[in-house]
């Protein structure tokens, strides 16, 4: 008997056509007249990253401290699908999608910089603190706000997310939804339509705005990048050639599903990072990297509920508002769509894999990261090498790291390797990413579907178009700043439905955590394979 193939799923109109027209609108208004794009999403950015600072410092650190009971506690002993369910993927598979998922460019574009920004007080970032510019205790200051910003409480906000979409489908048999997330607070409220549709539209809009922000700064750096390296002078024309490269790249990965494109896409870009951090530890000051890294690490700790708490009375607006809050703002706009993709590879782990997986490890490897190159970068600015405070102070937020990849022995190599390594990187999120917004707008979907492929196309191109127009046609300060305020904006428009979330998993997994242990269901929570698939 000839089995019939499954019909095809109906878009939700309800959350693709206000979520396509509001990006649709943001595109044509930003080519149309930019500066009226800026000035909307500069006052999003000062009203959200200001004065609601408390609010994200708080989220942050609630969302750290829910990841941190359900890893220490019983209750990461809860396996997702059940008893007898069996991960899908390796771990090195599924730690390389969600490392490389989840970065972006980040990592790449900020690892020399940012420390150098801080040490060098290139916008005011130390104007607050009690040692001058330059000094040894700038240099551990430096790395050590790096290590903050980029390690265990970002990755907290999409690990918690996650967390709560994986237990809620596969062990309460919840849709592979947001709002299923978080029917522990709402009950069943989060089946009507209306809220549903309300809920996928916020997180579309951030993850889009996010994802655009992400492009247009990537794009940004890697232009600069090639001109520095291979005179090819940066214009709206080479832009638009290196934003064509990388939404080729991405749509092409998503539209081959995800046991092949962004299997294997993000596999060839962990490679590549663990590539350049050998290569690095063998031709950079090791021992320096060692000493600086564990002093920073005390620092670090001994600064660390003052840092996590700080709504920019004591660092001030130029360390926390334009640093760590927007940092916060990035993190939780992608947390959602994270949060659905985390959850889609996550089928077999228990709770504490699961958060050993894509809270622990990223964070560990994000220190190694900033402590390999930042704390080389930090070390040629100290003894005179270079001056990548200058090169940033004239050039932008993001110059240094070329002009530290030229001090560098191999640099003809890794130059090229960087640049690699930004297009992947972006290509990476933006495919994991634009298959989830796919995913979100259609009906009956669950964490086994592959999103149609039309939709893939049609968000990726929207996401790159936007991303070219802000880049192409705005520019600051400190970088492209349109491109700032829209991924602020995007932020602002998730962090209510982020605290929904964490009380959501309070109430479900550490209020309610014996009934959570007592209910986890059998294997058939979930449907699809049960066997591992080596990568």
């Amino acid at each position: 008997m000839k089995m019939s193939k499954p019909a095809p799923k109906s878009i939700k109109l309800s959350v693709f056509i206000p979520t396509f027209l509001i990006v649709a609108v943001a595109a044509i208004i930003g080519l149309v007249d930019n500066e009226l794009l800026i000035d909307v999403t500069q006052d999003i950015f000062y009203l959200t990253l200001s004065d609601f600072a408390w609010l994200y410092q708080l989220v942050a650190v609630s969302a750290l401290a829910v990841v941190g009971y359900v890893f220490c506690s019983k209750v990461g002993n809860i396996r997702l699908g059940g008893p007898d369910a069996k991960p899908k993927f390796s771990l090195m598979s599924t730690f390389a999608m969600a490392l490389t998922g989840g970065i972006a460019t980040g990592v790449v574009t900020y690892a020399v910089n940012e420390p150098i920004i801080y040490m060098g007080n290139v916008y005011g970032e130390i104007d607050n603190q009690g040692f001058a510019p330059g000094s040894g205790e700038s240099a551990v200051f430096a790395l050590a706000r790096s290590f903050h910003n980029w390690s265990f409480i970002p990755y907290a906000m999409y690990a918690v997310v996650g967390m709560m979409i994986a237990y809620m489908h596969y062990n309460r048999r919840q849709r592979f939804s947001i709002s299923a997330a978080i029917s522990p607070i709402i009950g069943d409220h989060h089946r009507r339509p209306t809220v549903t549709a309300i809920i996928d539209i916020v997180s579309v809009l951030a993850i889009a705005l996010g994802l655009a922000s992400s492009l247009g700064a990537g794009v940004a750096l890697i232009g600069s990048g090639v001109q520095e390296e291979y005179g090819i002078s940066v214009g709206p024309t080479t832009w638009l050639v290196l934003v064509a490269i990388i939404t080729v790249i991405f749509i092409a990965s998503s539209v081959s599903g995800l046991k092949r494109g962004i299997r294997y896409l993000s596999s060839l870009n962990a490679y590549l990072y663990y590539g350049m951090l050998a290569l690095l530890l063998i031709i950079g000051p090791v021992v320096y990297m060692l000493n600086l890294s564990t002093t920073s690490i005390g620092y670090w700790l001994n600064n660390f509920f003052t840092w996590s708490f700080d709504t920019k009375e004591l660092g001030g607006e130029a360390l926390v508002t334009w640093w760590t809050m927007y940092d916060w703002s990035i993190w939780i706009a992608y947390a959602p769509l994270m949060g659905l993709f985390l959850a889609r590879i996550s089928y077999g782990r228990t709770l504490r894999e699961f958060l050993m997986i894509n809270w622990v490890l990223p964070a560990i490897f994000g220190i190694v990261w900033f402590t390999v190159w930042g704390g080389s970068a930090i070390k040629w600015q100290l003894d005179g090498t270079l001056d990548l405070a200058s090169i940033i102070d004239q050039d932008g937020a993001v110059a240094g790291l070329w002009g530290f990849l030229h001090q560098l022995p191999l640099a003809w190599l890794l130059v090229p390797a960087t640049i690699l390594a930004l297009i992947l990187s972006f290509a990476t999120a933006a495919d994991s990413m634009s298959a989830t917004i796919a995913t979100i707008c259609t009906r009956g979907m669950t964490a086994e579907d592959e999103s149609p492929t039309f939709q893939k196309i049609l968000w990726g191109v929207s996401i790159s178009v936007i991303a070219y127009v802000m880049v192409a046609f705005g520019g600051g300060e400190q970088g492209v700043d349109g491109i700032k305020y829209l991924a602020a904006a995007g932020g602002f428009f998730v962090v209510f439905l982020f605290v929904l979330v964490l009380a959501a998993s309070v109430k479900a997994l550490i209020y309610g955590r014996e009934s959570a242990i007592a209910t986890a269901l059998p294997e058939d929570a979930a449907s699809g394979s049960t066997t591992a698939i080596e990568g």
